[in-house]
């Protein structure tokens, strides 16, 4: 299971996947079953987003477009980062960049999710500093929550299919909402992959 406010025991895998050594040789059956279960779940993820509208994992299922939904697609290019880390399979990579794809407009909406970036961004989140601010536009920097088909807030949506359901008003905490547990794992996706190596860096053809 993806990390979540709710469960975050996929957090606690990482680790112990990334620091085996570390630890007695006891504990290298149950590393190898945290390992297995990473991989797994990236395999799903990276065997299959290609057929998907935009090549990006995000939105393989309906079941992506939750409250917070941008905050599954940055935990779906995490998770793939780390089956990455500890088998060197491209196809993870590809994977893990494609979700930031998605973050930053290659997806249903066309906004880079991301205010003060991109041709079409965020310019009212749910924020209390930049509605407050007196400032037209928000603070940058900041991910917006997104698509999201249960609409809580009652705001107006123009759009109600879970790819597409996403409003930029400040009344939307269900779909335009800021806040750290979706942006937290969207600056570790986005940091991450500027810390790859060059030489294993990829070309946007690769994922064409």
């Amino acid at each position: 299971m993806l990390p979540s406010w709710a469960d975050v025991g996929m957090l606690a895998y990482y680790t112990l996947a990334r620091h085996q050594k570390a630890l007695p040789n006891y504990a290298d059956a149950a590393v190898a079953a945290m390992k297995d279960s990473i991989t797994g779940k990236a395999n799903q993820l990276a065997n299959n987003y290609k057929q998907a509208a935009f090549h990006t994992t995000m939105g393989l299922s309906p079941r992506d477009f939750v409250w917070g939904s941008n905050a599954v697609a940055a935990n779906q290019g995490i998770l793939l980062l780390q089956a990455y880390q500890f088998t060197r399979q491209r196809k993870y990579l590809e994977g893990a960049l494609s979700t930031a794809d998605y973050l930053l407009g290659r997806n249903a909406t066309g906004y880079c999710f991301v205010t003060g970036f991109g041709a079409k961004s965020p310019m009212h989140p749910h924020h209390r500093p930049s509605v407050a601010d007196g400032v037209a536009e928000p603070v940058p920097g900041l991910l917006a929550g997104g698509p999201n088909p249960g609409r809580q807030d009652s705001c107006d949506y123009p759009f109600i299919e879970p790819e597409t359901a996403y409003t930029d008003l400040d009344c939307s905490y269900a779909s335009n909402e800021i806040a750290i547990n979706w942006n937290a794992p969207a600056v570790y996706l986005l940091q991450a992959l500027k810390a790859i190596p060059v030489s294993s860096k990829l070309s946007r053809n690769s994922i064409r």
